[in-house]
C-alpha cells in the first residue's frame, strides 16, 4: 500500500511538472527536456558501462543547433532518417540476436541516435508547423500514458499470452492489445473533446482530425512497446531491474521515458510527412 502511494505521488508530480513546463513557453519546455535528457544520458550511460564527457558536450551542441536554432531543415531530416534507421537496427536486434552488441564504437551510436537525437525530435514535435503548438505534445503524451496504464491493466487481469517473455516476463499479448485499443479510444477524445477546450486543445487544427490522431496513437503503441522492451534489454544485460532510482517507486527517469522518446521521431516523420502533403 506504501508503494502503491509513493508511486502514485511521485507519477503525479512528475505529470504535473511536465505538463506545466509544456504549457508555460517552448523555451521552458526545450530546457525541461534538455535537462531530462541529461539525466537519461547519465542512466543509459551506467546501462551500457560507458563514461563519456563527450557525450555531454554533443548533447549540449546537438539540443543547441536542433531544438534551439532549428538551423536547418535539411540537416533535421538527415538526422531523422539516421536516427530511424539505427532505431529499427534495434528493433532487429531485439528480435533477432540473443544479446544486443554493444561494443564501443556501438555504445557511441546507441547513445547519440537512440537517445539523444530521439529526444531532440519530441521538443520539435510541437514546432512542426513552424510555431510552437504545446497541445499537440500534451495530446502525445496523454496517448502514451493511456498505453501505458491499459496495457498494465489489461495485461495483470486478461493476459495469458507472453509478448516477449525472455524479455520482459509481465507483458503480454492481451496488455499490448488493450494498450493499443485504449490509445485509439483516448485519440478519438481528444479529437472529440478538444473543442470544448480552446485554450488548451484545440489550437493546432491542421492536426486535429481524428484520423491523425488514431495514426498517432498507432505509432505510440507500437513503437512504444519496442522502445520499452528494447530497454528492457539493455537492463537485462546490465543486470539491473532499473535504469536508476530518480522516481520513487518507478525507478530510472529513462525508465519513464523509453517509450516515448523511442516512438518520438517516428512520430515526427508522421507528421512532417503530413505537413509536407497538405
Amino acid at each position: 500500500m506504501k508503494e502503491t502511494i509513493i508511486r502514485t505521488v511521485s507519477g503525479l508530480l512528475y505529470t504535473a511538472i511536465l505538463v506545466a513546463s509544456i504549457l508555460s513557453s517552448e523555451l521552458i519546455f526545450i530546457i525541461l527536456f534538455y535537462l531530462l535528457s541529461l539525466v537519461c544520458l547519465v542512466e543509459m550511460q551506467k546501462l551500457l558501462r560507458l563514461k563519456s564527457y563527450a557525450l555531454f558536450i554533443l548533447q549540449a551542441i546537438l539540443f543547441y543547433l536542433f531544438s534551439f536554432l532549428k538551423f536547418n531543415q535539411d540537416a533535421t531530416v538527415m538526422l531523422l532518417f539516421i536516427t530511424i534507421f539505427v532505431n529499427l537496427f534495434l528493433v532487429k536486434d531485439l528480435i533477432i540476436v540473443k544479446k544486443i552488441p554493444v561494443f564501443e564504437k556501438k555504445k557511441y551510436i546507441i547513445i547519440i541516435f537512440y537517445l539523444i537525437s530521439s529526444t531532440i525530435f519530441l521538443t520539435l514535435i510541437p514546432t512542426i508547423e513552424g510555431v510552437f503548438i504545446p497541445k499537440l505534445v500534451i495530446g502525445i503524451f496523454f496517448l502514451i500514458w493511456t498505453n501505458d496504464t491499459f496495457a498494465y491493466l489489461v495485461g495483470k487481469n486478461f493476459g495469458k499470452h507472453k509478448l516477449y517473455e525472455k524479455i520482459s516476463p509481465n507483458k503480454t499479448i492481451e496488455g499490448f492489445l488493450g494498450g493499443l485499443v485504449f490509445s485509439c479510444l483516448m485519440s478519438y477524445a481528444i479529437w472529440y473533446y478538444s473543442p470544448l477546450f480552446p485554450t488548451t486543445l484545440s489550437d493546432f487544427s491542421k492536426f486535429n482530425t481524428p484520423l491523425i490522431w488514431l495514426g498517432m496513437a498507432i505509432i505510440l503503441s507500437i513503437f512504444g512497446t519496442l522502445g520499452d522492451l528494447i530497454q528492457s534489454k539493455f537492463k537485462r544485460q546490465a543486470g539491473v531491474k532499473d535504469s536508476g532510482k530518480l522516481m520513487p517507486g518507478h525507478g530510472g527517469l529513462f525508465d519513464r521515458l523509453d517509450s516515448i522518446i523511442f516512438a518520438s521521431p517516428f512520430i515526427y516523420a508522421y507528421l512532417y510527412i503530413l505537413n509536407y502533403v497538405s
